[in-house]
């Protein structure tokens, strides 16, 4: 019998965060070797936990989760989400323009079938979040890739986004604070994003789930405030901030001018009632989320343990003599790069193996980011910063293998 064959759509999608170096991770922990794993950003698998008062939200609540709810989520927690969002500025949110959805993952593919024809096109940066090209081209749309290069610190050039632009071209896509690069980008630059997108009228979709994620003085500044009337969706949820990622709860909030976005609103909530809703139970802990005490400064602000393994990574790139790293002001993350004038030939992918293989650490290849010929690895921040500080020796150790080997072939060619 002819074997079934999957969609052709899944030839351009990749998800490396949870690919072929995860499975062969698998595979050796099954055989017995334990590995040091920075692939994910799942706080829970590093021993971070959800707030007490998040699980007695949901516990005191269980008894009315048992029902469907409403498509677009809990009325009451839709409203604790729309009045944080103009208490930060947004313009023209409403209860009715919220979306509760199972994670942003969720959204991120509603927000793009909701808007995509065949073959429109999405700005996205580079690297991305692979699940926006994913989802781009799932959809019928093209990815446009806009650089966010460490020569500029990892922050786009609104130049290049506009000479990006055709007339197919539907989205702007912003990841801020940014995964993987741990980038936050400043007002100014919203600005004049905002402005390219008010004249192209473009949609402007902004990732903002790390956006209390951040150290030293680093300050978040939300798009929606910038944007003011131009139509803009800014997706936030609870798995990084409130570090409770398998709740699958995020939200999207649709913000700019109401006549613009009608029909489009209409659009996602009839995507939304097609899948009935989003995991009620867990809809209860948004409102304590929102209203009440923050709990993640303490973890990201000095003697916190996210400000302490961000503090290992920085003197681990120091101390090396391969590495540099534009320094992370926000998110979960590191984006070092293995420099040029240390190991001239090198692929992040062969590197990535390697490194699994030789020294039992699972890092992500920043390739997988839909970053051409990168020479960046993506490392989570979320282990204990006394295994950091073991990653580095180890990479270390790889390294100086990988520059030994080239060496004599360098002799040879002169």
């Amino acid at each position: 019998m002819a074997p079934i064959k999957p969609s052709a759509h899944l030839n351009e999608v990749r998800y490396e965060i949870r690919g072929a170096l995860t499975r062969r991770a698998r595979e050796l922990e099954a055989a017995g070797l334990p590995i040091i794993k920075l692939n994910i950003g799942n706080p829970a698998r590093y021993g971070f936990t959800v707030p007490d008062h998040l699980r007695e939200a949901i516990a005191a609540h269980l008894h009315e989760s048992e029902a469907y709810g409403h498509e677009q989520g809990l009325e009451q927690a839709r409203e604790a989400i729309a009045a944080q969002q103009r208490a930060r500025g947004a313009h023209h949110v409403e209860v009715e323009r919220i979306f509760i959805g199972n994670g942003v993952s969720e959204l991120i593919d509603l927000s793009l079938r909701a808007l995509l024809q065949p073959g429109d096109e999405v700005l996205l940066p580079s690297p991305d979040y692979p699940l926006w090209s994913a989802a781009t081209i799932l959809n019928g749309g093209v990815p446009r890739y806009y650089r966010c290069l460490a020569e500029n610190r990892h922050m786009p050039d609104p130049e290049e986004i506009e000479a990006l632009i055709t007339p197919r071209t539907r989205a702007l896509v912003l990841i801020n604070p940014n995964n993987p690069t741990g980038a936050v980008y400043p007002r100014a630059l919203l600005e004049q994003i905002v402005a390219i997108a008010a004249r192209h009228h473009l949609l402007l979709l902004c990732d903002e789930i790390y956006d209390e994620i951040l150290y030293d003085d680093t300050t978040f500044q939300p798009l929606a405030e910038v944007a003011g009337n131009t139509p803009c969706i800014s997706f936030g949820g609870l798995s990084k901030v409130h570090r409770a990622c398998g709740y699958r709860v995020g939200w999207l909030s649709l913000s700019g001018d109401p006549a613009r976005t009608h029909d489009y609103r209409d659009a996602l909530q009839l995507l939304a009632a097609l899948r009935l809703c989003a995991n009620v139970t867990a809809q209860w802990a948004v409102i304590p989320a929102l209203q009440d005490t923050p709990t993640i400064n303490a973890l990201t602000s000095a003697g916190g343990r996210l400000h302490d393994a961000r503090k290992t990574v920085l003197e681990g790139v120091a101390a090396s003599r391969y590495l540099d790293l534009v320094t992370p002001g926000g998110a979960l993350y590191a984006f070092p790069r293995v420099r040029s004038d240390r190991i001239a030939n090198f692929s992040d992918d062969a590197f990535a193996l390697r490194l699994l293989e030789e020294e039992s650490v699972l890092v992500v290849p920043g390739s997988s980011f839909n970053v051409p010929t990168s020479r960046h690895l993506r490392l989570t921040l979320l282990p204990p910063p006394a295994q950091l500080h073991e990653v580095f020796v180890r990479m270390e150790r790889v390294l100086e293998r990988m520059a030994a080997e080239q060496t004599p072939r360098a002799a040879a060619i002169a």
